[in-house]
C-alpha cells in the first residue's frame, strides 16, 4: 500500500535533548525558525503529533500565515492540513487546545482506546486500526482513506525513533539550537533501538540566526520483504534512468541502481547504455563492479522493470546475472509485460532461488512512462 511523504522535523539542543524539565517549554529556535516551520506547515496535507506531545506541551499546531492559509484555499485544500494524533490508549484530555482550533481532527488509536476517546467526547474523528497500533497501517489508511500525500511529524521523540527505525520516515528536518540542557531527565530526540545501517544523505544546511537547519535523507535499503522509505527513493532514481534510454521499437526502456546495505550506490545502468543497442539495465550496472565484491551478497538492485528470463541478444538474462553475482534482494516497479516475451516472470526465477523481490506498484506508471511508444501502451 502507498504511504504518505512522512518528514519529521524537529529542534534539539547541542545535547540532543528536545526540551528540558521546567514548567515552561523550552524554546530552541527563534522567529525566524518558527516562520520556517509554519511555511513547512502550509506545504503539508497533515500534521501529527504523538499523545505525549499533547499532553505535554498542549499544541495548536496551527498555519499562523494567514497570506499562507489563503493559498492554501486558493489552491482548493482546505485552510488548515488535517491534525492527526496517535494513542494506544485514548485517554487524552477533551480541552487540550488540539481539538478546539484549526481544521479537521483526527485520532487514530485501539480498538479500547476508541472507545475511551469517544466516551469523552473528543472534537475528532477517532479510527480504530485494531488491538494495536502500527504504523504501516496508520500510514496506509492516511494515504488511501484521507488523501494525506506529505505528512509533517512534529514529535514527539518516541514517534521519531520508531519511524526511522522502522525505515519510514522520507526526511529529517532537524534544527540544532546553541545550548545545553545536560538534565538525563529531560526528553531526547531520539531513544536507543535498532536503526537502519549506513549514513544518512545531507540534502541541505541553512543558517537561521543562530540555529542550523539540516535536513537529511535515509539511504539504507530494506532487508526483506517490507520496504523503506529509501526503497522508494532508489527506485524513484532507477525509472529516472529508464527515461535516459534511446527509444527502441523492439525492447524496454529500463533503468537500473545497485546499492549496498549502507545505503552506498554501487553502479546505475540503464537499458543501450553508451551506444550499445542490446545492453539491458541491470547487465550495464552489474559489468561496472568486481564480482567478487563482498558487498553484493546483501545489496539491493533496483529496477524499474523486472529482470528479464529470457533474451536473444545475450547468453545470459539479467536474471541469472543477478543470481551469479549473489545478490539477495531485488526491488521493481513493474511486472514485465508480455510485449515480447510471453509469460515472462523474473520476479519468480528471482523468488524459487531464494532472492527477496519486492514489487512497488506506485512507481508502475514513472516505469512505464519512457515505453508509451511500444504497442500496447
Amino acid at each position: 500500500m502507498p504511504y504518505p511523504h512522512v518528514l519529521l522535523s524537529a529542534a534539539v539542543s547541542l545535547d540532543g535533548y528536545l526540551d528540558d524539565t521546567g514548567p515552561e517549554r523550552l524554546l530552541l529556535s527563534g522567529p525566524a525558525d518558527f516562520d520556517r516551520v509554519d511555511e513547512v506547515r502550509a506545504s503539508v496535507d497533515a500534521i501529527l503529533v504523538g499523545a505525549g506531545t499533547i499532553r505535554a506541551d498542549n499544541p495548536r499546531l496551527l498555519v499562523n500565515s494567514p497570506q499562507r492559509r489563503a493559498a492554501r484555499v486558493a489552491a482548493g485544500r482546505p485552510e488548515y492540513p488535517l491534525k492527526v494524533t496517535v494513542s494506544g490508549s485514548g485517554e487524552l484530555d477533551p480541552d487540550a487546545k488540539f481539538w478546539h482550533t484549526g481544521g479537521d481532527k483526527l485520532l487514530v488509536t485501539t480498538d479500547k482506546g476508541a472507545q475511551r476517546a469517544r466516551a469523552l467526547g473528543l472534537a475528532a474523528d477517532v479510527v480504530a486500526l485494531g488491538p494495536d497500533l502500527d504504523w504501516r497501517t496508520l500510514l496506509a489508511h492516511l494515504h488511501g482513506e484521507r488523501g494525506v500525500r506529505r505528512l509533517m511529524v512534529e514529535g514527539g521523540g518516541t514517534i521519531h525513533t520508531q519511524l526511522l527505525q522502522q525505515g519510514l520516515a522520507d526526511e529529517l528536518q532537524l534544527v540544532l539550537a546553541p545550548l545545553f540542557v545536560g538534565d538525563p531527565d529531560a526528553p531526547r530526540l531520539f531513544g536507543p533501538g535498532a536503526y537502519q545501517g549506513g549514513r544518512l544523505r545531507l540534502t541541505e544546511t541553512r543558517r537561521i540566526e543562530d540555529v542550523v537547519l539540516m535536513r537529511y535523507e535515509p539511504t539504507a535499503p530494506g532487508a526483506g520483504p517490507l520496504p523503506t522509505a529509501a526503497d522508494h527513493h532508489w527506485l524513484a532514481l532507477a525509472c529516472e534512468l529508464a527515461a535516459l534510454c534511446p527509444p527502441s521499437r523492439t525492447a524496454f526502456s529500463v533503468g537500473a541502481v545497485i546499492v549496498a546495505a549502507d545505503g552506498t550506490e554501487l553502479a546505475r545502468g540503464h537499458s543501450r547504455e553508451d551506444g550499445d543497442p542490446v545492453v539491458h539495465a541491470e547487465e550495464a550496472a552489474l559489468v561496472k563492479l568486481d564480482q567478487a565484491d563482498p558487498r553484493l551478497a546483501s545489496a539491493t538492485v533496483y529496477s524499474s522493470l523486472e529482470p528479464c528470463t529470457h533474451r536473444a541478444s545475450r547468453p545470459k538474462p539479467c536474471a541469472r546475472l543477478i543470481l551469479d553475482a549473489g545478490v539477495g534482494r531485488v526491488v521493481t516497479a513493474w511486472r514485465e509485460p508480455d510485449t515480447f516475451v510471453a509469460d515472462a516472470d523474473g520476479s519468480g526465477l528471482l523468488a524459487a532461488e531464494g532472492v527477496e523481490v519486492v514489487v512497488l506498484e506506485e512507481h508502475e506508471e514513472q516505469a512505464k512512462a519512457p515505453n508509451r511508444h511500444l504497442p500496447g501502451f
